[in-house]
């Protein structure tokens, strides 16, 4: 793909996902003349890019849609539901040919125009315009140019470039197409009817052509241009190999400042004490600088949520349709940001859950009227930040979820034990367990035990956290807890058998100093911390290291929180994070290099937040 097409295809991609948000919004406020106006341009402006591109089936659907919204936006046709669904179709062809031309097809392979959206692009504007002339007629004085617009409407799609009255391109017609609307006065419209005596002799269309093309190469028109973009896109690629080397540098001066301070425990005198101190400012204007690096470095990567939580809107409508479903989604918090990488990759994990909630826990309009609700359901996708987090939240009013027929479900199908999952936080987290399904029969949407597994999988690999809380006819929330930033974690630094380990801070609530004896509540030793008593647990029994006196306790911020003992700590740290890739240990999410070049194992947020059960769920 060259370098022109590839730019095309990135701004109409993104183009295309705002026209079906805008669509969205317009069946809700059919009224609403600016997101008419943002549609039709939008529309207009991917077709003179795949003009200039050559891509003739591309071209005559904009055309036809923007036929559409014109004719909708001019009051011509009335905004009705086929129309808002034939536009949906277009706009879902368009994406589907851009999103095959980032993939590599050659623009000469990519498919024609299906004779059914045509077909349906030319019903909605026949059709539109059929319900607007059955509308009471509005006094208003009558203008030449609203009387022939109707003709241009109807006009015939040609999937060819346009062409001029002398046999070349129509350079203006392609100039317009792709100049942002007032930048340029607007073209004087050509008689209807020209006689061979008024008719202007082909020179002058010439002449005229020939000066259109002699102005974009001249730049004329440079008092009128729009202003100069203040962004580029670079590869991600280059970005993440920017960001590795800006954390190494960060990790190297940090060492440096280790080896400064041992260094400064020495007398130095006479030539060597100028040097030692220019050394001294030296490193600390080289740490100060490295840290900024790294902090713009990781910046570049921040992108708001909004850009995936875009996608979700026309999703839930034609699923809720096919389900026979009524159902609005709620976005909020789409500006929050979150590495990209977490972007890109939490899209198949958060449609798992909207189609679980869905199927799974929205009822029917006949059901919710049952159940004094609203026949309408609701589903809320909310996102904010927390400390070092970003949350997000998928929940509906649906009918919740039976911790008990969760227990049995999961028992029956050898998933646990009958001891397993006694309290309903425990049971709600089994619909995670690989293979469980509380449907009898699978279904195109659900049923075959493997989505919810995945999106636990997706999150924890991206040292996430995900619970469930529901309560039974009201509904039921999934809460995603993910690092603001991949490559760069806050953490604790502890010590337990001698081994160094990372706890993020996130899940660090206080530390607190352990007596030599403990209360014990059925065999569990237990402090009471501020009034409430936790449970106290090792962490070096529980990753297989041989505890020593652990006489430091870690107060864990979790849905049912305790208390972590190791050996001492060492401090905090914003570790740079390498995960494991060629082994797998429950516990441990990555490595790290602490400041003295030390290796720290990281412990895994989900982890800690699950109460540091892994190993128990895998022995059992």
């Amino acid at each position: 793909m060259d370098d022109m097409l590839k730019e095309f295809v990135v701004e109409a991609l993104d183009l295309a996902t705002n026209v079906e948000e805008h669509l969205l919004s317009l069946e809700r406020n059919p009224g609403d003349m600016n997101t008419l106006n943002a549609v039709f341009r939008s529309f207009h402006t991917i077709k003179g890019g795949a003009g200039f591109m050559n891509l003739t089936a591309m071209v005559s659907a904009c055309h036809l849609t923007e036929n559409l919204f014109d004719a909708l936006r001019t009051g011509q046709a009335a905004v009705t539901p086929e129309a808002i669904e034939a536009a949906l179709e277009a706009s879902g062809f368009v994406a589907d040919q851009l999103t095959a031309l980032n993939n590599g097809t050659p623009p000469e392979q990519l498919s024609t125009m299906p004779k059914a959206l045509e077909k349906m692009l030319t019903d909605a504007i026949e059709g539109g315009a059929r319900s607007k002339k059955t509308e009471p007629a509005k006094p208003a004085p009558a203008a030449p140019v609203a009387a022939a617009a109707p003709t241009a409407v109807a006009a015939p799609v040609t999937a060819t470039a346009p062409v001029g009255a002398n046999g070349e391109p129509d350079w203006e017609s392609y100039f317009r197409a792709v100049t942002p609307p007032g930048t340029l006065p607007e073209a004087v419209a050509a008689a209807p009817v020209v006689s061979n005596e008024t008719a202007a002799p082909p020179a002058s269309i010439k002449e005229e052509a020939e000066a259109i093309k002699t102005s974009l190469s001249a730049a004329d028109i440079k008092q009128n241009a729009p202003a100069k973009e203040e962004s580029i896109r670079i590869d991600a690629v280059k970005l993440n190999v920017l960001l590795e080397v800006a954390g190494e540098s960060v990790q190297a001066a940090n060492q440096a400042a280790v080896l400064l301070e041992k260094l400064a425990q020495f007398k130095f005198d006479g030539q060597a004490a100028p040097i030692m101190s220019a050394l001294t400012e030296t490193l600390t204007r080289a740490s100060r600088y490295s840290t900024e690096l790294q902090r713009a470095t990781l910046a570049t990567r921040m992108q708001p949520v909004g850009r995936l939580f875009q996608k979700f809107p026309r999703l839930v409508r034609e699923l809720a349709r096919d389900l026979g479903k009524d159902v609005d989604l709620n976005i909020t918090g789409a500006e929050t940001e979150v590495d990209r990488v977490v972007v890109d990759s939490l899209y198949d994990p958060l449609v798992h859950m909207l189609r679980n909630a869905l199927d799974h826990g929205i009822e029917t309009s006949e059901e919710r009227l049952r159940a004094n609700k609203s026949p309408r359901a609701t589903i809320s996708l909310k996102a904010w930040q927390e400390a070092s987090s970003v949350m997000i939240e998928v929940s509906d009013d649906g009918k919740g979820m039976d911790a008990q027929r969760l227990r049995e479900k999961a028992i029956s199908k050898g998933l646990i034990n009958s001891h397993d999952a006694r309290t309903d936080d425990e049971a709600f987290q089994l619909v995670f367990l690989p293979g469980f399904s509380t449907k009898e029969v699978a279904s195109s949407v659900s049923g075959r035990g493997v989505g919810m597994d995945v999106v636990k999988t997706a999150v924890e690999r991206h040292r996430g956290a995900i619970r469930i809380s529901s309560e039974l006819g009201k509904g039921t929330t999934f809460l995603i807890r993910l690092p603001i930033e991949l490559s760069i974690v806050p953490t604790m630094l502890v010590r337990t058998d001698g081994a160094s380990l990372a706890l993020p801070m996130a899940t660090v609530q206080r530390v607190v100093e352990l007596p030599e004896t403990f209360e014990s509540v059925g065999g569990q030793p237990v402090l009471r911390d501020l009034g409430r008593p936790l449970p106290v647990k090792s962490l070096g029994r529980i990753l297989g290291y041989t505890p020593s006196s652990e006489r430091v306790g870690i107060v864990i911020a979790a849905p049912n929180p305790y208390i972590l003992s190791v050996d001492a700590v060492d401090g905090t740290a914003d570790l740079v994070i390498k995960p494991l890739t060629c082994i797998s240990t429950p516990g441990i999410t990555g490595t790290a290099r602490s400041a003295e070049g030390e290796l720290v194992l990281v412990i895994s947020l989900s982890f800690l937040i699950d109460g540091c059960k892994v190993r128990e769920m895998m022995t059992a």
